[in-house]
């Protein structure tokens, strides 16, 4: 189903004009309006989902066959000499659009802007904890 206010929906079945890299029955992949790096694209699914918890696990997993062969030839095209697989799930997460929706991000040597993080150290008594919990939900 798709949501009538939703930009990525209309982008993903072409009610608005793309730049279309793939497409099959479930999924369209276009450039990046807002891109990171040359080559970014986005993995759109055609069906309305706002993130990975509302992914049917079927489309899920055909979404992130289809990153890696993406990847593959962006990384190929372009001369990247690497490439980020990203997908953001709610605010907090830096998810600004919700479709869900997959990142594919040709990196070049000498990039500036990364998917970077601090290390930081890892509380063992909140994970211990909290392994107990994950073990009964899983």
């Amino acid at each position: 189903m798709q949501d009538p206010n939703c930009i990525f929906c209309k982008l993903a079945n072409g009610d608005i004009p793309t730049m279309s890299l793939y497409e099959d029955e479930d999924f369209r992949v276009i450039f990046d309006a807002s891109p990171a790096s040359l080559g970014h694209a986005l993995i759109l699914p055609k069906e309305h989902a706002a993130n990975v918890f509302d992914m049917p696990e079927e489309l899920l997993a055909k979404a992130h066959i289809l990153a890696k062969k993406m990847a593959k030839v962006l990384t190929e095209v372009f001369g990247a000499d690497g490439v980020n697989i990203l997908q953001n799930n709610n605010e907090a997460a830096g998810q600004t659009v919700f479709h869900f929706h997959i990142h594919i991000i040709p990196r070049y040597a000498g990039d500036k802007d990364m998917v970077m993080w601090k290390p930081g150290e890892q509380n063992k008594e909140a994970l211990e904890k909290a392994l107990l919990k994950i073990k009964e939900l899983v």
